[in-house]
């Protein structure tokens, strides 16, 4: 089995809905697109990750949506060094076909005081929804490190949440420690790196936004 060298996590650059969520009353979530400002997130991104991979390889994994596509292709990574697929697998969490603003506001109030793993939005998915998804990409993921011309980078397209559960599954955190974080913010990207002790470790962590409450205590 060949590792690859490095695992990159790259939430997609603020997209219309993130700058404005009457959006979605108008368009599928899908469907957004990236602002002026997130294409220059993206790019931003782009221009560090080309110094991070040099002239190595990358194996590109792509939400299908059209914000991910749209940073990816402003990454501007070497197309002759990249294989690109889409995979809907990392798609964001699903709220539903269509959202009425203050429908999504109380859900969202609901899941703040149930728990973002385990509240599922109505006709969408709950966190944990997605991380089984997750799980079964992560099973093709190792699968695909069996080929013995694998490249030595890793590189996924997806979003803030999705980002998180990968690492979650990935570094068997706790659902109270999963719940403790937040999102990256729009074009940030964490690198898990591979150790000589054969461990991946990510560059840096994700903020907190409260102190874990482990779920075996009393009170």
């Amino acid at each position: 089995m060949v590792r690859p060298r490095r695992i990159v996590l790259v939430r997609h650059g603020e997209s219309e809905g993130n700058a404005d969520d009457t959006v979605y009353e108008r368009e599928p979530d899908h469907a957004l697109r990236l602002t002026p400002t997130g294409r220059e997130q993206a790019a931003e991104a782009g221009v560090r990750l080309r110094d991070l991979f040099g002239d190595e390889h990358v194996s590109a994994y792509v939400s299908p949506y059209r914000r991910t596509l749209q940073t990816f292709r402003e990454l501007r990574l070497d197309p002759t060094r990249v294989r690109m697929r889409e995979e809907p697998r990392l798609r964001e969490q699903d709220w539903g076909n269509w959202q009425e603003r203050e429908e999504v506001r109380l859900q969202k109030a609901y899941r703040d005081a149930y728990g973002h793993f385990f509240y599922r939005f109505a006709q969408g998915e709950s966190g944990a929804d997605v991380y089984d998804r997750v799980g079964a990409f992560l099973e093709s993921l190792y699968r695909s490190f069996e080929a013995p011309d694998h490249p030595e980078n890793v590189l996924l397209v997806t979003h803030g949440l999705t980002m998180r559960l990968f690492c979650m599954r990935w570094f068997h955190w706790s659902v109270a420690e999963f719940e403790a974080l937040s999102n990256p913010c729009n074009g940030e990207y964490r690198v898990l790196m591979l150790g000589s002790d054969g461990r991946y470790r990510m560059d840096r962590p994700f903020e907190r936004w409260t102190t874990p409450e482990p779920y075996d205590l009393d009170g």
